[in-house]
């Protein structure tokens, strides 16, 4: 039971309801607004994985800093 069931006079049926419900004027700016949406949305996910792959990118340089500082110590304690 997907989308395809859905035939195209019940599609026309759908789209008549909304336009009843709507109005012919408010539709576009109806649209406009759950695409503003929809980008903002997805700008924000994407930001979200950045800060992300920073975080982790930040973390691996921390270790190897870290276990550089490490090796040195250790090869002072040698010598």
């Amino acid at each position: 039971m997907g989308l395809s069931s859905i035939g195209p006079g019940q599609w026309l049926i759908i789209l008549l309801i909304i336009v009843l419900l709507f109005g012919a004027k408010k539709i576009p700016e109806l649209a406009k607004g759950l695409g503003r949406g929809i980008k903002t949305f997805k700008d924000e996910m994407s930001s979200d994985d950045k800060k992300d792959i920073q975080k982790i990118e930040e973390k691996q340089e921390t270790a190897a800093f870290k276990a550089d500082e490490q090796s040195a110590k250790s090869e002072e304690k040698k010598a």
